[in-house]
Parts: structure tokens; C-alpha cells; sequence
């Protein structure tokens, strides 16, 4: 085997693993560095939380809500604005240990853009940009679940930087593989598959939402057979471009990550199994290893995209 197996190049960007760790759930990229025994330089990339044109407060309580196997979370984007971001905390980052990627929000193209171009003047490795919000001009629709308007928010990011895009499709619309298509000739240079898909919870004795917002985000193993199958929808347009994709939704340990790989993902995200163990990282890259040793593999891009069908 060679020296690194795990070594993964995602859009140009050299990795020291596939794991990527998910927009949200390590804040900024400092504030996970504090629990004991964790190291950046176990993940290949570290995403940092959704940033906006301006500070946002988010959403009002509760915003997070542990469900049936998984998580339930309506955060609302707080975050203290793009400038803030780039000025104050990009500075504190060690970019030695591992590559950090940016997450682009807004609620209109223009703020899109802003984001966009105030984040390719500073040091960032990649932006993902989330089409997951609501657009205001259009009455609050997402832009994720409309190919075309998905399309637009690419295409004018595309012209605010030179950095890597990558753009995370939602799953909640009807033609996943439609959507991809015209983001990458919009000029995506990756994806992230899939974003959370939309659910609730009832408080049956007050009959109220327990979520604030009423709806949030569902994240965990619950999603994970839907995850997979947009993964594998997605990869079938990717590959014709040799677009790679971030495979993200319930992965808990080595096994969801390679099932992930074998779909079509080049990269895996990590996010809800950090809530239920600080530490899982080591032990899949350690997964991972073990099972390219038994298939006699050198590299996990050797994984990507070989699922058998029928």
C-alpha cells in the first residue's frame, strides 16, 4: 500500500483523509480543537459554520432536538457575518493541519455574491455554498429546490472567485439529478449530497412544536438510505464531468463512509456522529485503512463509484 491510502484530492485540494467535517457542527473550526484528544489533523477538511452578509441571532429555542436515530436542528444560521469571520477568525486557523472550507448562505443572489467575493480575498481553501435558504425576493422559496434558481446562485458565486465551489444540494425537491446537471454547467466544481432533509416534532401534552421554528433540519442514521440513494442519482450526471462529491447523511462509522464511497462519493462528511462520540474521526479513518488492506486497495479513490448494479 502507499504510504497514505487515506490521502483523497477533492477539486485540485489535497486531503491527508476523506473525512470532511460538516457545516455546523464544529462552529468555526476553533471551537472543536478544545476537546481533549482531538486533532484536526485526523479529517481532511473542516467546514465551517454558514456564513451570511451580516451577523445573524438565528432562531428562537428550542433549535436542536435528539430524535429516533438522529437530530432534529432549526439553528437559523447565527453566525457573526462574513466580515467578522474573515477578519477575525480565518486568522486563528491553522491551515498546516488540515483544509478549511468556507459555507456561503443568504437570502438573495446579491448577498450570495458579497459572501462569495469577500471570502476568495482571504486564505479559505474552498466555499460551499448552501442553496438550502429561503430566497426573500420570491416570496421565501429555496433556492435549493429549483434546478434553475439553484443554477443562478452557482453561476453568480462562479463570477466572485477562483476558489473551488462546491454546492450542497438539498434533498427535499424533485429532480436531484436535473438540479446537479445545471450547477455544473453554472460552474460547480463539486458537490455536497445531500443537505438535511425537512421534518418536525410535537410535544403531544402542550400540542405544540418542540422546535422554535416548527420545522428543522433531520441529520443522523435515519437519512442515511436516502443520503446513499441521492449520492448514487447525483454521481451518475458527476462523473460524465469528473465533478466529485462530498457524501454526507448518517454516517456513523467505516462502513457508512465506504458504502458512501462505493455510491460515488470521493469525500465523506462527518457531522450528527460528533454529537454521540467527539473522537469518531480516528476510528474511521482506522476503518478505512483496514478495509482497503483486506481488498487488497492502495488509495480510496479506488472505492468511488465501484458499486455493482444490477
Amino acid at each position: 500500500m502507499v504510504d497514505n491510502p487515506l490521502q483523497t484530492v477533492f477539486c485540485g485540494i489535497k486531503m491527508a483523509s476523506p473525512i470532511v467535517l460538516l457545516s455546523g457542527c464544529v462552529g468555526f473550526g476553533e471551537e472543536y480543537t478544545r476537546v481533549e484528544g482531538y486533532s484536526n489533523a485526523d479529517v481532511g477538511a473542516v467546514v465551517l459554520k454558514g456564513t451570511t452578509g451580516e451577523a445573524r441571532l438565528g432562531n428562537p429555542g428550542h433549535r436542536v432536538y435528539e430524535t429516533p436515530d438522529g437530530m432534529l436542528n432549526a439553528i437559523g444560521l447565527q453566525n457573526p457575518g462574513v466580515a467578522k469571520v474573515v477578519d477575525d477568525i480565518l486568522p486563528g486557523l491553522d491551515f498546516s493541519e488540515t483544509r478549511f472550507f468556507a459555507n456561503v448562505s443568504g437570502s438573495t443572489i446579491e448577498e450570495y455574491e458579497r459572501v462569495t467575493r469577500r471570502f476568495d480575498d482571504s486564505d479559505i481553501d474552498a466555499i460551499e455554498i448552501n442553496i438550502s435558504c429561503p430566497n426573500v425576493k420570491e416570496g421565501g422559496v429555496q433556492f435549493g429546490n429549483n434546478p434553475e434558481m439553484s443554477a443562478k446562485v452557482v453561476a453568480a458565486c462562479r463570477a466572485q472567485t477562483s476558489k473551488p465551489i462546491i454546492t450542497k444540494l438539498s434533498p427535499n425537491q424533485t429532480d436531484i439529478q436535473e438540479n446537479a446537471r445545471l450547477c455544473i454547467e453554472a460552474g460547480t466544481d463539486g458537490f455536497a449530497v445531500i443537505n438535511t432533509l425537512m421534518g418536525m416534532t410535537i410535544d403531544s401534552e402542550t400540542r405544540e412544536p418542540i422546535i422554535g421554528n416548527v420545522r428543522g433540519g433531520l441529520s443522523g442514521p435515519a437519512i442515511k438510505p436516502i443520503a446513499l440513494l441521492k449520492v448514487q442519482q447525483v454521481y451518475e450526471v458527476a462523473k460524465m464531468h469528473g465533478t466529485p462529491i462530498i457524501g454526507q447523511g448518517g454516517i456513523m462509522n467505516a462502513t457508512d463512509a465506504i458504502e458512501f464511497m462505493l455510491a460515488g462519493a470521493a469525500a465523506v462528511g462527518v457531522g450528527t456522529a460528533l454529537f454521540y462520540d467527539p473522537l469518531v474521526c480516528p476510528k474511521i479513518n482506522s476503518g478505512i485503512e483496514s478495509y482497503l488492506r483486506r481488498h487488497n486497495k492502495d488509495s480510496v479513490s479506488e472505492l468511488v463509484g465501484t458499486l455493482k448494479l444490477p
